[in-house]
């Protein structure tokens, strides 16, 4: 199989690269931190990866809010070589921060439609949430996702809530598939803060698209990929904290939940890119 590439993109402020970078690497990819300048001055870079990768932090201090900054420079400056770069067949992730930029510059949930239809906003405790969540995956269109395995993530972020503009809006995105996490209890079930942690609309923890292969999310998978960064790793000994799929990351493995989605992405572009 072929190697793969993937574009971890780097600003002032942005300080989850280097665990996206290992990530993206446990999983098998080849991996590189550029910085946002660099792909300015040099569009074509983007032609020699299959996966481009937003990572958290607070690009440019979170400065009139929350990842906007980054998303005017990506709108300004890059939008139609990310949208080249989808329409190639290629996967664009976004964690947190990097979520919170791909609503801005309108590149989710709904590129082919003008204007933002979703934003991020502050969480509904009016305080920085830090602490581990569980997410359900709602859609069977996203590469990202293993179908009907529940997952255990951290989430560290003062603007989380996901706000649609209007009801119409949130419709489309249940009834199209554009969700692609909930936050959930361990048996899977929606609730009030803290299973829902910001407030987000319909309990949302993620978004993808169309095509299923651009992703964003609030928690963070790559601060979950070994078994031994759960919380409570020397207490599951050998056993998980959730029913688990055949093939699903185990305490056998050392593996933790987040880098299913890493495996996913690679194994994609792998097959088809």
């Amino acid at each position: 199989m072929r190697d793969v590439k993937a574009i971890v993109l780097r600003a002032a402020g942005i300080n989850c690269d280097l665990e996206t970078q290992h990530a993206f690497e446990l999983a098998g990819a080849e991996a590189d931190r550029v910085h946002i300048n660099r792909i300015i001055e040099d569009k074509s870079l983007l032609d020699n990866y299959q996966i481009l990768v937003i990572p958290g932090g607070f690009s440019y201090g979170d400065d009139v809010a929350a990842g906007k900054i980054l998303a005017n420079q990506i709108k300004h400056h890059l939008y139609e070589q990310v949208r080249k770069f989808i329409d190639a067949g290629k996967l664009v992730l976004g964690i947190c921060n990097g979520f919170q930029v791909l609503v801005k510059t309108g590149i989710l949930p709904f590129p082919e439609t003008t204007g933002q239809a979703v934003t991020v906003t502050y969480n509904d405790s009016n305080k920085f949430e830090d602490r581990w969540v569980y997410l359900a995956p709602v859609t069977e269109r996203c590469v990202f996702i293993e179908k009907g395995r529940q997952i255990y993530l951290p989430i560290a972020h003062g603007e989380g809530k996901v706000v649609t503009k209007d009801q119409q809006t949130l419709e489309k995105l249940k009834a199209d598939g554009f969700i692609a996490f909930k936050y959930v209890d361990e048996n899977g079930n929606e609730g009030d803060y803290p299973i829902n942690p910001n407030g987000s609309f319909e309990s949302i923890a993620g978004l993808t698209d169309s095509t299923g292969r651009v992703l964003g999310l609030m928690p963070h998978p790559e601060r979950h990929v070994r078994f031994t960064q759960h919380p409570r790793w020397t207490r599951l000994k050998t056993q998980d904290h959730r029913p688990q799929t055949t093939d699903a990351p185990s305490v056998s493995s050392g593996q933790g939940d987040g880098i299913t989605i890493f495996n996913n992405a690679v194994k994609y572009a792998q097959a088809n890119l």
